[in-house]
């Protein structure tokens, strides 16, 4: 492991560290559901020397850390079950506690874990499974969101002068509804007007965080690959999901990643709370 520079991230025994020699100021981003698909996209742009990343996924991905190494960048990584995202809240809000705001220039929280459970009407959902899905898509936003709006303001009444941003994101199944997709339609639908809500509320405060949440159109993940495994007799949009494989129209990763980050850094990040990258 390389000699590490102060100040030092908070460790504990289910956390890895890739770290070079920051430069005087970093911004810090943190992004959940970073161990693969679009997460693993936008952590692997998202790295930089100017830049602390905390990655936050149940599980930890040693290529990233090597790539972090290799590129001199400071990358921390955490193993953490957003299905109990009350622990996650508290841990987030104690790193962030701990840090020196004033060798940090920007502070953003990406949301982008989420799950779909058994595909199929909601009464044939298991009752964990739907527990799940809640909790990882909608609760763990609200409750990592609460975290950082809160330690971050108090950085902000110390004289922090650096901009904030929550990008959630959402899907076009939290606006539009589908059959068979109750649980995955109702946690994006949620995400959508939470961020709504929190935007108001930070629009009353002075130095108030801008979010976003943005539907990043249709990508070739594992989800996807889930949905064109889904029962037909359970799923009547199943064809659909097959002919977005078939006929070429789903983005890789990294490109739906780069679309993501690129809305991150327009100016106008913010005045529009719900928007999708279609548009």
């Amino acid at each position: 492991m390389a000699e590490l520079a102060q100040p030092l991230p908070v460790l504990t025994p289910d956390t890895t560290l890739a770290h070079a020699p920051p430069t005087a100021m970093q911004h810090l981003t943190i992004l959940t559901g970073a161990s693969r698909g679009m997460g693993l996209a936008m952590a692997r742009q998202l790295l930089a020397p100017d830049r602390l990343l905390l990655c936050v996924s149940r599980q930890l991905n040693d290529s990233l850390d090597a790539e972090a190494l290799a590129r001199g960048c400071t990358l921390l990584q955490w193993s953490q079950d957003l299905a109990d995202p009350g622990t996650a809240r508290l841990r987030l809000q104690a790193w962030l506690d701990g840090q020196d705001h004033r060798l940090l220039s920007s502070a953003t929280l990406i949301n982008n874990a989420g799950m779909i459970p058994r595909i199929g009407p909601l009464d044939d959902c298991p009752a964990d499974e739907l527990a799940a899905a809640l909790r990882i898509g909608l609760e763990a936003p609200m409750q990592l969101t609460a975290a950082f709006l809160g330690a971050t303001a108090r950085w902000v009444d110390a004289g922090w002068q650096g901009p904030r941003k929550v990008l959630n994101i959402s899907s076009g199944l939290g606006r539009y509804p589908m059959a068979a997709q109750a649980p995955y339609c109702a946690a994006k639908a949620g995400l959508d007007h939470f961020t709504r809500c929190s935007a108001l509320d930070e629009a009353r405060r002075p130095g108030g965080a801008r979010l976003v949440s943005l539907a990043p159109g249709v990508i070739d993940t594992d989800m996807q690959t889930q949905l064109r495994a889904g029962d037909p007799a359970a799923f009547p949009d199943l064809q659909r999901f097959v002919s977005l494989q078939r006929d070429g129209q789903l983005s890789s990763p990294d490109e739906a990643a780069a679309r993501l980050l690129a809305w991150l850094e327009r100016p106008e990040f913010g005045e529009q709370p719900v928007a999708d990258v279609r548009d």
